[in-house]
Formats: structure tokens, C-alpha cells, sequence
């Protein structure tokens, strides 16, 4: 999946209705996902991944707690393609996430709960990019 197909899952999959958690996103990419290859699967992962670490700045995390940080990047993520590329090109977009706590943490899980329930098995994943809050050095630099 490259990143084009990505942001089109993304947008594919989310709700019409409000869904300030991203519930209904979660369910619903585990469904589109598990209707697909595993390579898909692996492929959503590795985009997330990626689109996380991206948001892994200093200048937006700097007031947030490492789980409440992981978070609220995985809102704008969930967000859409829009607003993911506002808040890298003008950091302030980022504001009313943090701010507000607008959170989707379900996003998250959605790869390992697609796999799973395509193996039956747990999975015991790494991407290329750590998604963790902090992870993204280069980001965190003076």
C-alpha cells in the first residue's frame, strides 16, 4: 500500500456521522482490511507507522504526555489526507487536537485487530517507524 492508497483507505473508511474517537473509523478499516490480502494489512501498518512518525515533533507534542501525544496524532491521521498535510506545513493546526484532547486511539489497533483476525494469530510487529511518541529524534532535536 503506498501512500496515495493509504489516504484513500483512510477516506474510504470514515463515518459520515461525528465520530470524535474514531470508533466507527477502527471498525471499519478492520473490516475493509480483513476483506484483503495480508500484504494490505502490513501495508496499512507501515503507512501508519509512517504518518505518525511524521507528527512526532517536538513543536507539537511539547505539552502532552507520551500516550496523550500518540493519541491525539492518530486524530489528525484519522483526520484525513487535508488535515494531516495542514498540520505539518503550519504546526498551529495542531493546536485544537491538543488542546481539546481529540483523541483516536482506536486507529491504532487496527492493523494487529485485522490480523488477527485473518491468522488467528497475535501479532508481533515492527515497522520501519516507531509510532511511538518521542521516537522521531530527528523531530525532537534543539
Amino acid at each position: 500500500m503506498n501512500e496515495d492508497a493509504f489516504w484513500q483507505f483512510i477516506e474510504d473508511c470514515r463515518p459520515t456521522e461525528p465520530d470524535p474517537d474514531a470508533e466507527l473509523l477502527a471498525v471499519t478499516v478492520i473490516e475493509r482490511l480483513v476483506q484483503s490480502p495480508l500484504s494490505q494489512v502490513i501495508g496499512f501498518a507501515e503507512q501508519l507507522s509512517w504518518a505518525l512518525y511524521r507528527l512526532d515533533r517536538k513543536e507539537y507534542g511539547h505539552n502532552l504526555s507520551d500516550d496523550a501525544f500518540l493519541y491525539t496524532r492518530a486524530a489528525v491521521v484519522a483526520a484525513g489526507r487535508t488535515v494531516f498535510e495542514s498540520v505539518l506545513q503550519d504546526p498551529a493546526a495542531f493546536t485544537p487536537y491538543a488542546t481539546e484532547l481529540i483523541w483516536a486511539e482506536p486507529l491504532l489497533y487496527t492493523p494487529d485487530r485485522a490480523y488477527r483476525r485473518i491468522t488467528g494469530e497475535e501479532w508481533d510487529r515492527d515497522t520501519r517507524y516507531s509510532y511511538e511518541s518521542c521516537s522521531n529524534t530527528e523531530g525532537w532535536a534543539d
